[in-house]
Parts: C-alpha cells; structure tokens; sequence
C-alpha cells in the first residue's frame, strides 16, 4: 500500500486515421468466403467497430517523446527522477525507448530511464515501480509512457490471410490481431509533497498463471492466440485476484466507482462483468472504437474518463474510488486501486 503517491498529470493522443473492421473485413472477403466466415464478424462478435493508425512510418519513441512532451507542459518545474517505458511496440532492441524519450526531451544525467515489457499489463507496472521509489523518497517525480501502434502487425496479418493456403483454424488464431488499435499515454507521478492534485495511487496486487504462458504469442510481425483459453483463463485469474484486491484495499463493488477495465472486447467485458458481478455500467468502455491498444489501454480509458471525448463525458471526478484491471498474457492479472 502507497500512502504519498500522486498522479500529478495524465495525457493521452490518439492517432489521425480512423480505420473500421469492415474495412478491414472488405480487404479479406476472399478469404471470409473461403473459410466460410461471416463478414462482420469483427464488430458483431468483438465489438471493435473501428481502430486508430498513425502516420505510416511513425516512430514509437516520437510518439512516446510528443505525449510526455505534452505531459510536462503541467509541471515544467518538476525534476524527473525516471522515465519507464511500458510499450509493447518498439523499433529498436536498444536503446530503451525511455532512454530515447529523455535523449529527445534533454532530460537530466541523474534520471533513471528504462523500460517494462509485461505485454497488456505493463503500465500498470510501471506504476507499481515508480510509486515504490516515490514511497521510499529515493526520487521526487517520475514518468510512465506507453506508445502502441498496430498499423504494422495488421497490415502483415491482413497480408498472411490473403494467402490462398489460409485455413479456417489459422484464422481463427490471428483474429485478435485484427481487433488491436493505436494510442499514446503517459502519466506523471509524484511524492505529495510535489503535488497540487490529490489523486493517489493506493496499491496493486497480482496474480499469475503460468500455466498459460503460451496461449499468446506475439512478435512485430503475428500474434497467434487462443482465444478462448485465453478468456476462460483470463477471467478465471481474474476473480481470483478480485479476491486478494478484496481482501487488500476493501473493495465490494458498491464502494467502486468506475471500472477501468483492459480494453479487449465485447465478449470479454461480457464474460468479465458476469464472473465478477460486476455492475456493466460501472465499466468505462474504449474498444468500440479503439480496440484493443495494449498497455495503453488501462490508462486511456482512464485518461478519457477523467477528460471526456466525442464518445462520452467524463464519468470521474475528485474523490472518485477508481479500480483498474488488467489482464495480459503470460497469463497475469493485476489491480490497482486509486483514488481520484
């Protein structure tokens, strides 16, 4: 449990281009035909409607340098003691993605910069770590980024299903390739001491399945998953974990105010909602029209439900008791309580 740790400021960018599942689905109707999937599948099934690209050619660490950018606009006074990069998408194996975002931003020698991969969970991670060493007093300020972008991985899956040796069962495993978005967040997080909000990060608590660790696989170029271990699994690990947040942070769902949930799908939020008797309208919803953005996805949902878009106004406010839940594979799932 954290006891001095703020988050100072939360940004998010979402990309330009607005790309729809049936636009997607019209690129692969030979292959819908010949597998004898139904079109509209996507939407009708996920319920991701539409995703978000970048600029073709877009780097990760621009994206992660503009929104931290954007970020430190609220407090340029503050010194950052680190800079954690959770993104699963990266151009390069080294430098740290963190490292080129301070690089970039001229950040001091003494800030501490590196990244977390924990695929879907990572920057709830981060989080975890930076608010230890704010607890500690070891540093005053730090930054979590994540900057995901799917353009390349769906365009080299949508090329694979052209091929006309795709099978039905190869379909079905690239299938949630097909759901995943784009988007930019990072947040800044402070001992409060430093702080002029009073939004604090209270604690987190995990639970793995190792057992699961191979039902999603991913690499730049294909993401191979069982879809349904992965559900069954994944909501199992989580009602487990709901015990343990119980037990740690008091929670009941009536003393929750707004669920931030992993932005999958609609069956997921279904199954999710149904194994946790969580109330659906509690649930702060983004992949309609996001997809699945990774480990952006928990932090853009709150983002957006703290600022409001062109989907729905803001749903938090001060005092609001925020529990966010992620599930990402290896298989883990994490919660972490906040008070906005």
């Amino acid at each position: 449990m954290y006891r001095h740790v703020r988050i100072e400021a939360l940004h998010h960018q979402l990309p330009p281009h607005r790309v729809t599942s049936e636009t997607i689905e019209e690129e692969l109707k030979e292959t819908y035909a010949r597998c004898a999937v139904p079109m509209g599948l996507i939407e009708g099934l996920v319920g991701v409607k539409a995703r978000r690209f970048w600029d073709d050619g877009v780097s990760i660490d621009s994206l992660a340098t503009n929104v931290t950018r954007e970020l430190l606009l609220a407090r340029p006074d503050l010194k950052i003691g680190m800079i954690v990069s959770t993104s699963v998408c990266k151009d390069y194996i080294e430098p740290s993605v963190a490292a080129l975002v301070a690089g970039a931003l001229d950040f001091p020698s003494e800030c501490i910069t590196f990244d977390v991969s924990n695929a879907c969970l990572g920057f709830m991670t981060g989080i975890d770590i930076v608010a230890r060493r704010i607890e500690s007093g070891e540093i005053d300020a730090a930054v979590v980024v994540a900057a995901e972008s799917s353009r390349h991985v769906t365009r080299a899956t949508v090329e694979r299903l052209k091929q006309p040796t795709t099978t039905q069962a190869e379909f079905r495993e690239a299938m949630p390739t097909l759901t995943l978005g784009s988007a930019s967040v990072a947040a800044l997080l402070v001992h409060e001491k430093f702080a002029t909000t009073n939004h604090r990060v209270n604690g987190m608590v995990t639970l793995g399945d190792p057992s699961s660790s191979r039902i999603c696989l991913g690499t730049p170029e294909w993401m191979k998953t069982d879809g349904q271990a992965l559900l069954k699994n994944g909501v199992e690990l989580a009602a487990r974990t709901w015990t343990l947040a119980a037990e740690r942070f008091g929670w009941s769902m009536n003393a929750i105010d707004q669920f931030l949930c992993h932005q999958v799908g609609a069956r997921h939020m279904a199954a999710l909602t149904k194994r946790l008797e969580m109330p659906p309208e509690k649930a702060f919803l983004t992949f309609q029209e996001l997809g699945n953005t990774g480990p952006a996805a928990v932090p853009m949902a709150m983002s957006l439900a703290a600022s409001g878009w062109e989907h729905s106004p803001p749903t938090i406010t001060d005092g609001s008791r925020l529990a966010l839940l992620g599930i990402g594979s290896g298989l883990t799932v994490s919660m972490m309580d906040i008070t906005w």
